[in-house]
């Protein structure tokens, strides 16, 4: 039931264009015990159908600039060619800390940005 749950609620986060690995790999590691490195597999693998469905829903609300996602997709191809290579030589203990301090860092910026910017949408067109 746990699984089902955690993939229901890191799909809605995923959706929503967050993504849902900032939900799926900490509970992964936290409560089911699965290594780092597993963890991220799972999450990479899962994102497939969620992201496909997730795209098409807004390519329909006429919510994606083509021409903005053709460089960042292309240059974020080679970034994960690359993480992948460098994942591989990793310990699991390193890869932890540093998705902690990730998640810490966009946390504190998220926060951040909702005390001082409460009202702005910085996405409009």
């Amino acid at each position: 039931m746990f699984l089902v749950l955690l993939g229901f609620f890191s799909g809605i986060i995923g959706g929503m264009g967050m993504g849902g690995g900032t939900i799926l790999i900490p509970a992964l590691i936290l409560f089911a015990n699965i290594d780092p490195k597993i963890a991220q597999s799972i999450n990479l693998l899962s994102s497939i159908p969620m992201t496909i469905f997730a795209l098409l829903i807004h390519i329909k609300n006429k919510k994606v600039i083509l021409k903005l996602v053709i460089p960042i997709a292309s240059f974020g191809i080679l970034g994960a060619i690359f993480g992948s290579f460098l994942a591989t030589y990793l310990s699991s203990e390193i890869l932890k800390k540093v998705f902690g301090v990730f998640l810490l860092v966009i946390g504190v910026l998220e926060v951040k940005k909702g005390i001082f910017n409460p009202n702005k949408n910085k996405c409009e067109k």
